[in-house]
């Protein structure tokens, strides 16, 4: 009812224009214009001239007066056919004022939903909660995700050695050991639904001292099992994780994408930006947030490109780490640094990292009196980086609070 009578409202607005316009141009036609009053007037002064009405004097100023009105009028109006609508110009105004209500009107008719009633956001944001708390089950979605899955083949050995595995815990149910490697080699071999159960049966040997990443792995291995679907099951265990740990990324980033899934990325989008900002470089919920954040900030409302997101910063030592550290003597705490420094230089030069990373292992060099090897990564970095001047500049700070320079 509404749309039709704005369509309504509407096509009087342009009939009002058109016809003004009408009108505008009548009122500005040849016959009423100026110039003929005023050549009206110099024809009333002869008049009255003959009549003996004026002196001669009188009527010369007067006619001299009206002929300045008149070159002023033919100044301002030399072209009069500019000011009026001409004859060819009416029917294309009045064609077009007919044809861009109905034109709208088609295209509301293909794309809209005429005769739908208004949707508000309150409803329309619990109709999706009612959609994401009756969405299908752990188990409809496992068979669904089986009739499309294509398990590629195994190599004969491999399937040998997993298949002696199985047999061998058919009579050691209770061996964790045995499990963590049940729940690996079928993942490999692309049985989720059997990894999964290998690792919920790792919760009920554990109970009730279940470590929270075994309970975001049962989790992660519910999404996988159901073709990368969120189920109510799967969120449920998921909030149970972050009931114990909320700094949990993976069970974080699940959630944010069970909202995406049901239509809400607006909650969607705040978990993942804030997920970012508390993640580190390599962990590994971010290549799948990033390939998807975009578009989800589109959907929200907030459109935002990667580089505006917060970006991933380096995790320092945790909790346990620090415990770990206070507990030794000298000598093993210089150990642990030691080797803490060797693993981030072996992960740099195998598989990269950002700018700040060589930084940070420039610096830690530099703390144990490694000059010599805190040049060469320098100077490894600049050859890295040499096409980011960003980030050559942050090298040439951390290298200059350390002390540190190629001379």
């Amino acid at each position: 009812m509404i749309f039709w009578l704005l369509s309504i409202l509407a096509l009087l607005i342009v009939l009002a224009i058109f016809w003004g316009t009408m009108r505008r141009a009548q009122q500005l036609s040849p016959e009423d214009s100026p110039t003929r009053v005023y050549r009206a007037q110099l024809e009333e002064i002869a008049e009255d001239l003959e009549r003996g009405l004026i002196s001669e004097e009188e009527a010369k100023r007067l006619r001299a007066e009206i002929g300045r009105k008149i070159l002023a009028a033919e100044k301002t109006d030399t072209q009069p056919a500019q000011t009026t609508v001409s004859g060819y110009r009416r029917p294309l105004f009045f064609g077009l004022a007919i044809a861009l209500p109905c034109i709208a009107a088609l295209t509301y008719f293909q794309i809209g939903a005429p005769g739908y009633p208004d949707l508000p956001l309150v409803a329309r944001l619990q109709s999706l909660e009612d959609a994401r708390v009756t969405r299908p089950s752990q188990d409809s979605a496992e068979a669904q995700a089986a009739e499309m899955r294509r398990i590629a083949p195994i190599d004969p050995e491999a399937e040998a050695l997993l298949e002696q595995l199985r047999e061998v815990l058919q009579s050691r149910p209770d061996d964790v050991r045995g499990l963590r490697l049940l729940v690996r080699s079928e993942a490999a071999a692309g049985n989720l639904v059997a990894s999964k159960a290998a690792q919920a049966r790792i919760i009920d040997v554990l109970s009730p001292d279940v470590a929270v990443e075994d309970m975001a792995t049962l989790a992660e291995l519910m999404v996988l099992a159901a073709g990368g679907y969120v189920s109510p099951e799967a969120e449920m265990t998921f909030r149970e994780v972050l009931a114990q740990d909320a700094q949990n990324g993976t069970a974080r980033y699940y959630l944010g994408l069970m909202y995406a899934q049901g239509g809400r990325a607006d909650r969607a989008f705040a978990i993942w930006r804030a997920l970012l900002a508390d993640s580190a470089p390599d962990d590994p919920w971010l290549a799948p947030i990033y390939a998807q954040i975009e578009e989800v900030s589109l959907l929200a409302g907030i459109p935002t490109p990667i580089s505006e997101l917060p970006k991933p910063r380096l995790r320092g030592p945790s909790s346990a780490d620090i415990a770990a550290a206070q507990d030794m003597s000298p000598e093993d705490r210089q150990m642990m640094i030691e080797g803490m420094v060797a693993q981030l230089a072996d992960r740099l030069a195998n598989a990269g990292g950002p700018p700040a990373e060589w930084a940070q292992l420039m610096s830690a060099l530099m703390v144990l009196g490694e000059r010599a090897r805190a040049v060469e990564i320098y100077a490894e970095a600049q050859t890295v980086f040499a096409d980011t001047p960003e980030a050559l500049e942050l090298l040439q700070r951390a290298a200059a609070q350390a002390g540190l320079s190629l001379q």
